[in-house]
């Protein structure tokens, strides 16, 4: 399944527009993401046109992973981020991979998001989930709706496993 993973995203691979900036879809008055405070309200929607918001996964550890197609380190980090998510899904890990990018039609996306096994977001609305010194950029909320993590940089298992291990083991919050 890795090797899948990795041949759908090298061939996906291009180079970085000239003043290349992401697209956020967040409105001026959008809350800012802070780690340790409750993580603002965001509705993403997929690949597969499903929309999903924050809200409905309360109880479940949330990684919002923002990378881009040229990004080498993103592209390296990818395999191991779904490997770990086949493991742990079971646990109440949710992993979503944001495009950051929009010069890149639908269809040149589509073998990557049929390799994942987490899902590849098309559009994020809401907060300012948005890459912080360059991608990836990721952001980790936990069961209790906190931001526990939001940093740039390319995770390795290890690093990875010592940052959600400690959240997968908390027990979900009680239901409202």
């Amino acid at each position: 399944m890795l090797l899948l993973v990795r041949m759908a995203l090298a061939a996906i691979a291009v180079p970085a527009p000239p003043g290349f900036a992401p697209v956020p879809d967040t409105a001026p008055s959008a809350k800012k993401v802070v780690v340790g405070q409750p993580a603002p309200e965001f509705t993403l929607k997929t690949f597969a046109r499903e929309e999903i918001s924050l809200s409905s996964m309360r109880g479940q550890v949330v990684v919002l992973n923002l990378w881009a197609t040229w990004c080498v380190p993103c592209r390296r980090e990818m395999p191991m981020m779904d490997s770990y998510f086949r493991r742990n899904r079971s646990r109440g890990l949710r992993i979503f991979a944001v495009a950051t990018e929009d010069s890149v039609p639908p269809f040149r996306l589509k073998a990557v998001s049929d390799a994942l096994a987490f899902p590849l977001v098309l559009r994020l609305r809401g907060a300012q989930y948005q890459p912080l010194d360059g991608v990836p950029t990721n952001y980790i909320i936990d069961r209790r709706g906190i931001v526990r993590y939001a940093a740039s940089g390319a995770f390795d298992h290890a690093e990875f496993d010592a940052i959600l291990k400690p959240l997968l083991d908390e027990a979900p919050p009680p239901a409202p």
